[in-house]
């Protein structure tokens, strides 16, 4: 595949995202001077938009505008992928928490957050949907790897410190392992500073999978508060387990999730 054809799809994603931070028509000029496009190019992505069906031009204000077609995209996934019980899930504990709440899942060497809900707090953690973690280097993401086999954690650390430019960017097994027996034994995650200075994560594996996928949810914000709060969230997040998921909870003890 090309430099340009990747380039020009993605231009295309950037604009849908961009209409869909601001809500609003945008103009050639804000839309080029937003991520550096030359105007020629900017235009070209934007008439080519036009002429597939997913942006309206407007010639008296000179604005483009997604159309219902791109409103219709996504429309299938929410429920596809996470179902009525983890949405439920979900919304509990945005009501109980008033913290950022994230679900996120394994992509290849990373976690991704697919689904967020941000805190309403002044002072709060803000993740957006599609953002990626490292997977053996983030709360969520030891999360997920708790519940994968010992010899599957092996030789995820074997990829990934083979891919690595940075002595950052490796894992050492030794360590890894012995975080990931903390969590099997207590049976959640809490980060604090892992990934950003100040926020932290408490999380729990989600016991539904859905397409095959392992899931989990967690509770992120300033470490001041995680701390404070620990107890009450981890309490709440098991009770939530309960609550949504009591088939595939059953009698088992949350430990033995891993």
């Amino acid at each position: 595949m090309s430099t340009e054809t990747i380039k020009t799809a993605r231009r295309v994603f950037e604009v849908l995202e961009y209409f869909d931070a601001v809500e609003r028509p945008l103009t050639l000029k804000e839309i080029a001077g937003k991520f550096g496009y030359p105007p020629s190019s900017g235009a070209a992505v934007l008439k080519s938009m036009v002429q597939l069906g997913y942006l309206d031009y407007d010639r008296y204000t000179r604005t483009y505008m997604p159309t219902m077609r791109v409103h219709g995209l996504g429309g299938w996934v929410k429920n596809s992928m996470f179902g009525s019980n983890i949405m439920a899930f979900v919304d509990y504990v945005v009501a109980n928490t008033g913290e950022t709440v994230s679900v996120g899942t394994q992509s290849d060497l990373y976690l991704q957050y697919i689904h967020t809900v941000p805190s309403p707090r002044a002072v709060g953690v803000n993740i957006r949907p599609g953002s990626i973690r490292p997977l053996a280097r983030s709360g969520l993401g030891w999360l997920i790897l708790s519940a994968r086999s010992d010899e599957d954690i092996a030789e995820l650390v074997r990829r990934i410190n083979s891919e690595a430019t940075t002595a950052a960017e490796r894992a050492e097994l030794a360590s890894l392992m012995a975080i990931i027996g903390k969590i099997r034994e207590a049976g959640y995650v809490i980060s604090q500073h892992t990934v950003r200075e100040g926020a932290g994560v408490i999380g729990i594996l989600i016991p539904e999978r859905r397409h095959g996928r392992l899931l989990a949810i967690g509770v992120s914000g300033p470490v001041t508060r995680l701390t404070e709060n620990k107890d009450a969230i981890v309490q709440m997040l098991r009770h939530g387990l309960e609550k949504f998921f009591p088939h595939e909870m059953g009698e088992v003890h949350l430990n033995e999730l891993y």
